[in-house]
């Protein structure tokens, strides 16, 4: 089993840091997700990009997570950190207020860095990075601070899946733990609920890779997750997340995917004319995903 933190080697030889400076210049012509906007975020404060976020990464909130996975949030809770705007930005997103609103407060690299190191300072068994896709030159960045600071807990990518190859090949050696959604099967599903037609491409390329970095999920003694892949997936009205599709291409990855079905959904964010959204998803509803994930070999489910 891996050593973890997994990223003290690249700091300790200077990669980290050669890392988050190309991250960095990488911003001027930004294409860090799957919405590639090509946007000059180094240089421009209100950038025409999708995320709207320009060089600073901007915070909601940050605390001890107790709600997580029974692996990520233990006895201390996961030390999460939830970023402003977001690159997909779902109609029915249950974080609207960050994702689309974009509340928040623009935070330097060191004022991340000290939020990490007090997430570690309050006994958190993780540093949990929510919607971290267009802002992985400014974690690499704090993370360059954090680390000389002390910080020595595992990291955990909590993302809604629209993440491009070549951004995550940046964070290999660096993430202990990915947490992407996998949430939509069907192009014209996620057309109409995220403006990504392209979304379930660029889904399974990137977990593809998530998983080539670090492998299925890996627990402690005490069922603490250590390093790996855990995948999420939520249970939409009327089958219209294409749950069979999603659990046979994680099937096809590994038969021992760990997987969160999670059945919360309820009608939240933009979803006026969109009648298909406006309820919750049934008990029935969410057994049946579980049945389809079994059908199709998968055997490692977060039971809350």
């Amino acid at each position: 089993m891996a050593s973890y933190p997994s990223y003290m080697e690249l700091f300790e030889t200077g990669e980290l840091a050669r890392r988050a400076a190309a991250a960095r210049r990488s911003l001027a012509d930004c294409a860090l997700c799957g919405r590639q906007c090509h946007a000059d975020r180094l240089h421009d404060a209100r950038p025409k990009s999708f995320c709207r976020t320009g060089l600073l990464a901007e915070v909601g909130s940050y605390f001890a997570h107790h709600g997580e996975e029974a692996c990520l949030r233990g006895w201390n809770g996961s030390g999460t950190i939830f970023f402003s705007h977001c690159s997909l930005r779902c109609i029915f997103c249950q974080n609207y207020d960050l994702s689309w609103l974009g509340e928040g407060r623009p935070v330097t690299a060191e004022q991340l860095a000290r939020m990490m190191l007090e997430l570690e300072q309050r006994g958190c068994h993780n540093l949990n990075l929510v919607t971290p896709s267009h802002v992985v030159p400014q974690i690499l960045e704090a993370l360059c601070v954090a680390v000389e600071g002390g910080l020595r807990i595992p990291i955990v990518y909590n993302t809604g899946g629209y993440d491009r190859v070549e951004t995550l090949r940046l964070l290999d050696g660096v993430v202990d733990i990915y947490m992407p959604d996998f949430k939509f099967s069907d192009p014209v599903v996620s057309a109409e609920l995220a403006e990504a037609e392209d979304y379930p491409e660029v889904a399974r390329a990137a977990i593809a890779e998530m998983h080539r970095q670090v492998g299925d999920l890996e627990l402690t003694g005490r069922g603490l997750a250590r390093r790996g892949l855990l995948v999420r997936h939520l249970v939409m009205p009327g089958g219209q997340a294409g749950t069979r599709e999603v659990m046979r291409f994680l099937a096809g990855l590994s038969r021992n995917t760990f997987v969160n079905i999670m059945g919360q959904y309820h009608p939240e964010g933009h979803i006026d004319g969109h009648a298909h959204l406006g309820r919750r998803v049934t008990r029935s509803e969410v057994d049946e995903a579980f049945r389809i994930a079994r059908e199709e070999g998968l055997q490692r489910f977060d039971v809350k």
